[in-house]
């Protein structure tokens, strides 16, 4: 059995590296008989790799469409999540010429239906400015979510699900029915953009998504002016998106402050020429106390007042560090 299993893998790679080969070919290459061959194209069928076979004197044996994953033995699944991490990758500093390699050797070969999944998602991803400061623990979410919504997008079929922000005092889950238009990768997380029905447009966390039955409807599509996606998610998630939010009124220009923080902290709103408007949030209250001590600059906090709260505590432990 073993002899077997090693000598279909040797086969697997022969014919992986030309288009075609005759059967006698492989049998001396293999050192077994043209009927071994026969025996074992008949295994490698069996177990679902597809292999064509023409007969008669020119006859030859070769992989069918998609048969050149094998033998790595990706499920649908992870095929799909090396493609769509090697696609994120690209954009990665010093990663970009290798992802792109791997990227479009893995495409060459896999499945069609496989491949309509990939680029489903491509076609309807934006990837938003990285911020590698937090430490916070990335949500975990269903690579069939992701790409049932990607494939919603690509159809334009309206998309119904539940959705509900965790470890919050809101309302429970709620049945929502949106026309969907953009997946946004941004500090980690998965976002939909999309329009409700009454013609209004949200942004919804990917991972509080609680996909219903698939609507098969059309609508016809009513792209967010100038195609600005990204643009809105930003806004979009510094005023909603986050479980903790604020409202920093900075004592410097918007410029100063601009020039201070990463695109991914949150939006700026000048005020006058000596003061502007923070909008900000993260996952916790540590994490935003993070990002106003990092800018150097004088403030004041309002709202919300657990963070006031949380300020006063770090301050009063930075002051008795000194004493």
């Amino acid at each position: 059995m073993r002899e077997t299993s090693s000598r279909l893998l040797s086969l697997l790679a022969l014919m992986q590296s030309r288009p075609a080969w005759p059967g006698s070919e492989l049998a001396e290459r293999l050192g077994v008989s043209t009927r071994t061959i026969r025996n074992d194209i008949d295994r490698l069928r069996e177990l679902g790799y597809p292999v064509d076979a023409m007969r008669g004197a020119a006859g030859y044996y070769q992989l069918g469409v998609g048969a050149k994953l094998p033998p790595l033995l990706l499920d649908d699944e992870e095929a799909v999540a090396v493609a769509v991490g090697l696609r994120t990758g690209a954009g990665v500093s010093g990663m970009e010429e290798s992802s792109a390699r791997a990227l479009a050797k893995l495409e060459q070969v896999l499945p069609h239906r496989l491949r309509r999944q990939v680029n489903a998602i491509h076609t309807t991803l934006s990837k938003g400015p990285d911020n590698t400061g937090s430490n916070v623990k990335d949500p975990e979410v269903d690579p069939v979510v992701v790409t049932t919504i990607a494939a919603a997008i690509r159809d334009e079929h309206y998309l119904r699900f539940d959705y509900a922000v965790p470890d919050s005092e809101s309302a429970p889950a709620f049945p929502i029915l949106v026309e969907p238009y953009r997946l946004v990768s941004w500090q980690r997380y998965w976002y939909l953009v999309a329009r409700d029905e009454s013609g209004e447009w949200h942004t919804y966390r990917v991972d509080w998504m609680d996909l219903r039955m698939a609507t098969g409807r059309r609508y016809k599509p009513r792209p967010m002016p100038e195609d600005d996606y990204m643009d809105f998610v930003l806004r979009d998630v510094a005023s909603t998106g986050w479980k903790v939010h604020a409202r920093i009124t900075v004592f410097a220009s918007a410029d100063e402050v601009l020039s201070r923080i990463h695109a991914a902290v949150g939006i700026v709103e000048s005020v006058d020429e000596n003061t502007c408007l923070l909008i900000t949030g993260a996952e916790s209250l540590e994490v935003v106390a993070v990002y106003i001590g990092m800018l150097g600059l004088d403030f004041h906090v309002t709202a919300p007042p657990a963070l006031v709260e949380h300020l006063k505590i770090i301050g009063e432990r930075y002051l008795r560090s000194i004493e």
